[in-house]
């Protein structure tokens, strides 16, 4: 616990010679007016969040430290801006930023400095999988349920309506099922969309959510963090370093400069999976985001869970600044086999249909994977933004 300011200190001292004097009035020693050399103004280096208010205090002392009783104050605040003060010395605080205190009396003014905080917005919750629904299959639905508990954002990491995500095929096997949830999902597109030349039952279905219509990138804020979408189609829309979709990246980056940042995309740079792998055409996206200290990249595609511990781009173990992939291709379409394990890969699960739970908070994540019912494995954990 930190003690009293010196400020305070001071104010206390010259109170308690000033009351066992037994000088209520404002005379001097020799019975003339005291004279005002500085005003004391109480507490010092507060810390308020935004909407909240402080209450101010001003002692007026002469040159001896002696209080000068009855002085009148006017107030004031460096940046009215930042924070407003009454009358009476109540501090109200308006946005966020340093400011500076002040009280005028006896012809002089006294300052303190104040810091006025925001509000830390509360954790956001966002919930994952990838590889979702067939008409001919009840998983979809399984996973669909778990969302219709849970409140939160929704990411669909891609090959969200097979078998070749037409307007029928979106409508039809994804729409009874995540469906239901589709004003509170953000999507990114998978190779199964493709498989119809230009992937228009995509851009028809999301609309907007999407992004730009034939780009498949965008970003959003959720709650303090920052959520960057991809499209990881590299032979459809290109994701090399220096294509049109890595400059965004960076630049995107470059303008959100949050503490915690999240990227989804659908094929996985790292993979433990029979069918499929690395893939090394998104490295470029790996690149860029290591290099703006990003925590979270999520893909489906390989339909199993797997966690990986925090990496760089070239799949060393890095824990103060790598990157953390979840693969969660667990959203209803049928499990797939494990290949060779990767380096840095923690937990790997090919036999349990379900989402992953992220909760986001200020500087730090939460994951669970939570199961259909009649599953037991999950995986749970905790997170710290670089």
């Amino acid at each position: 616990m930190r003690g009293p300011s010196r400020q305070a200190l001071a104010l206390v001292a010259v109170l308690g010679a000033w009351l066992a004097g037994g000088c209520g009035d404002s005379s001097g020693p020799g019975g003339g007016e005291l004279t005002v050399s500085s005003v004391i103004v109480t507490p010092a280096g507060a810390s308020v969040e935004v909407g909240n208010t402080q209450q101010y205090a001003a002692l007026a002392v002469t040159a001896s430290d002696q209080p000068v009783p009855g002085t009148a104050f006017t107030w004031g605040t460096s940046d009215s801006g930042i924070a407003t003060i009454s009358g009476g010395g109540l501090l109200t605080a308006v946005s966020a930023g340093p400011v500076t205190v002040s009280a005028t009396g006896g012809g002089k003014t006294g300052t303190t400095s104040a810091t006025i905080t925001l509000t830390p917005p509360p954790p956001a919750v966002l919930l994952a999988a990838g590889d979702i629904a067939v008409c001919d299959s009840s998983y979809d639905e399984a996973t669909a349920l778990l969302l219709d508990t849970r409140t939160g954002s929704i990411a669909a990491l891609g090959d969200n309506a097979y078998q070749s995500g037409t307007l029928t095929e979106y409508t039809t096997c994804y729409g009874p099922s995540w469906g239901r949830h589709k004003a509170r999902t953000r999507p990114a597109p998978g190779n199964h969309e493709y498989l119809t030349a230009g992937a228009p039952g995509y851009w028809d279905y999301w609309g907007a959510l999407a992004g730009p219509r034939d780009q498949g990138w965008y970003s959003y804020d959720l709650g303090s963090w920052h959520i960057i979408v991809l499209n990881s189609n590299c032979t459809e829309v290109g994701c090399t370093a220096g294509s049109a979709q890595e400059q965004w990246l960076r630049a995107d980056l470059a303008a959100h400069p949050a503490q915690c940042t999240l990227a989804y995309w659908h094929h996985p740079r790292f993979s433990s999976g029979a069918s499929h792998g690395n893939n090394t055409a998104v490295g470029p996206f790996w690149q860029a985001l290591y290099d703006a200290g990003a925590e979270i990249v999520l893909n489906g595609h390989e339909h199993l869970y797997e966690r990986f511990a925090p990496q760089t781009p070239g799949a060393a173990a890095d824990a103060a600044g790598g990157i953390r992939q979840f693969t969660v291709g667990t959203g209803g379409r049928t499990l797939v086999a494990v290949g060779t394990l990767q380096p840095n890969s923690q937990v790997l699960d090919n036999g349990t249909y379900g989402i992953l739970q992220l909760t986001l908070g200020q500087g730090s994540y939460a994951w669970a994977f939570v199961p259909v019912a009649g599953s037991s494995f999950t995986d749970q954990g905790t997170g710290t933004c670089h």
